[in-house]
This record gives structure tokens, C-alpha cells and sequence, in this order.
């Protein structure tokens, strides 16, 4: 590539670069940084195995406990980046985590169980059991994000 061309190349590049309105996380600590990789880690974890609870894929008893166990192993980790310095942007978080801290707490627990019952039944082949687990586990999730995440970026 010639000279000419790379340069206002770059220069586009940097350029759009820039214009992403998503805000960074400068915090030492990064606690929002570090909390929002293990839900994402959540994510990767959860899917395959709704995908099997709605039939779009395939029960395989060894994918499927290793989905689950994946799942068990991250979910006790967020939950320490939500300190009373971790209220900072990027955050998604709404200010009841830190004010309502005892129903925030409720939710934690209230997952960590589902997701034990999930566990346990995950190498079950008990697709009923497996379908209601999965669900209970999203429905956890999903009432969490209702109470204390906010939509915004």
C-alpha cells in the first residue's frame, strides 16, 4: 500500500476510534472492569445450556455439566467488586446495590442456590428438571438486572 493511501487511512482509523461515547474504566482497582468480565463469563457459561433447555441444541450430558460447573465456579465472584468505591462510571449498576444492600444480597444468594440446583442436576439427562433449572437460573438473573442494573451504558 502506498504511502499516500495509508496515512488518511490511519488518520480515519484513529479518528472513529475516538468517537466511541462508551466510558472507560480509569479506577486503580478497576472494579467495574473486573465485575462486568465475570458476568460476561456468565454469559458464556449460560448459553449453551439454554440452548439446550429451549431444544435448539442438543443435550450432551459431559458439555453440559462442564457448562454448569464453568457456571458455579464464577458465581461467587462479582460479587466482591461491588464495594462502596466500585459506584463509579462505567458502572451499570443502579445506586440500590449500595442502598438496599440486604435485597441486593438476597439476589446474590438466591442465584448461587439456583445455580447449585442447576449443578445437580446437569449430568441428570432429566431434560424436564435440566429446562427448569436453566430457568430458574435466567430468572435469577433477569430479576437482579430488573432491581439493580440500570439499561444505560
Amino acid at each position: 500500500m502506498q504511502k499516500t493511501t495509508l496515512i488518511p487511512l490511519l488518520a480515519v482509523a484513529v479518528l472513529l476510534s475516538a468517537c466511541s461515547d462508551r466510558v472507560k474504566d480509569t479506577h486503580p482497582q478497576q472494579l467495574v472492569s473486573k465485575r462486568q468480565a465475570l458476568f460476561k463469563q456468565f454469559t458464556q457459561a449460560l448459553e449453551p445450556m439454554g440452548l439446550v433447555a429451549r431444544d435448539r441444541q442438543d443435550y450432551t450430558k459431559s458439555d453440559f455439566m462442564a457448562s454448569a460447573q464453568a457456571l458455579k465456579e464464577l458465581s461467587s465472584q462479582p460479587w466482591a467488586y461491588f464495594t462502596a468505591d466500585g459506584n463509579y462510571p462505567p458502572t451499570r449498576a443502579k445506586p440500590e446495590v449500595w442502598s438496599q444492600a440486604g435485597e441486593f444480597k438476597q439476589a446474590q444468594d438466591s442465584f448461587l442456590v439456583n445455580v447449585n440446583k442447576l449443578v445437580d442436576v446437569s449430568g441428570s439427562a432429566d431434560l424436564p428438571a435440566i429446562r427448569a433449572s436453566v430457568e430458574a437460573v435466567e430468572k435469577s438473573c433477569k430479576s437482579c438486572h430488573d432491581q439493580f442494573r440500570s439499561d444505560r451504558q
